[in-house]
């Protein structure tokens, strides 16, 4: 497998904002990234992870996440679930309001008293679940309020750059991702940065049963229609013989 960056937990919290609930959760985020757990955790803007953002997506596909969602429709916990893969945790808060007999949550841009003590709670809730996915424990640590006066903004989706087709994904993750011309469209495919290394480093050089052996791997991370597996290795074996020759001339 590729050697990817330092493992982090993401953090994806609900977009409601018809609902109380939905902005506990984003308080309750922003608690974690900003406060509790500022060096473990990254945000995944649901939003763009909805409308195909290939850097949230590739996170949740490679690391832990913990999903926050404000009602039993669960948005964030199936969204991640469809495109990624299944949270390693999820929260709702209706429940933990339910659980700790917490009063009626009541403002969707500024809460009221029960809401941000329930923000405390789903924000302690979810450190602790980051401790436990990184398999990591900590001493009791004293709690940190955070002034929000309203909801978190979204994290923005990192520029491209027009001179490379090599990029790291918008998450903040490092997670690397590069375009990819197959059948006269530009494909992102995740990790294939990483996977060309892992394979020069390997000692496989460019030829058929390499061309294989990275339509396999890359297909771990990447969808690949069936039949496009041609035009996939085509393009895989014209990228790495790329690949190869750069790095052969920088050694």
């Amino acid at each position: 497998m590729p050697l990817l960056p330092k493992k982090k937990v993401g953090i994806v919290a609900c977009s409601g904002e018809e609902l109380p609930e939905g902005t506990v959760s984003r308080v309750a985020a922003l608690k974690v990234l900003e406060a509790l757990r500022p060096n473990d955790t990254v945000t995944i803007c649901l939003p763009l992870f909805l409308a195909g953002g290939e850097g949230d997506r590739a996170f949740a596909r490679f690391y832990p996440t913990v999903a926050i969602d404000g009602c039993e429709k669960r948005c964030a916990a199936r969204a991640t679930e469809m495109y990624s893969g299944k949270p390693a945790a999820s929260i709702v808060v209706t429940d933990v309001v339910a659980g700790n007999g917490l009063g009626p949550i009541r403002g969707t841009r500024r809460l009221n008293e029960a809401g941000m003590q329930a923000a405390d709670l789903v924000a302690q809730e979810v450190a602790r679940l980051v401790d436990e996915l990184l398999g990591r424990k900590r001493e009791a640590e004293a709690e940190v309020e955070v002034a929000v006066e309203e909801p978190a903004a979204e994290a923005p989706e990192a520029p491209e750059d027009e001179e490379e087709a090599i990029t790291l994904c918008s998450c903040g993750s490092g997670i690397p991702v590069q375009k990819v011309a197959i059948n006269g469209r530009v494909v992102t495919l995740i990790a294939l940065p990483a996977i060309f290394e892992q394979f020069y480093q390997a000692g496989k050089r460019p030829g058929n049963g390499t061309t294989r052996e990275l339509l396999e791997t890359t297909r771990i991370y990447n969808p690949i229609p069936p039949e496009e597996e041609a035009a996939y290795a085509e393009a895989l074996a014209r990228e790495y013989e790329k690949f190869c020759r750069k790095r052969a001339a920088h050694s």
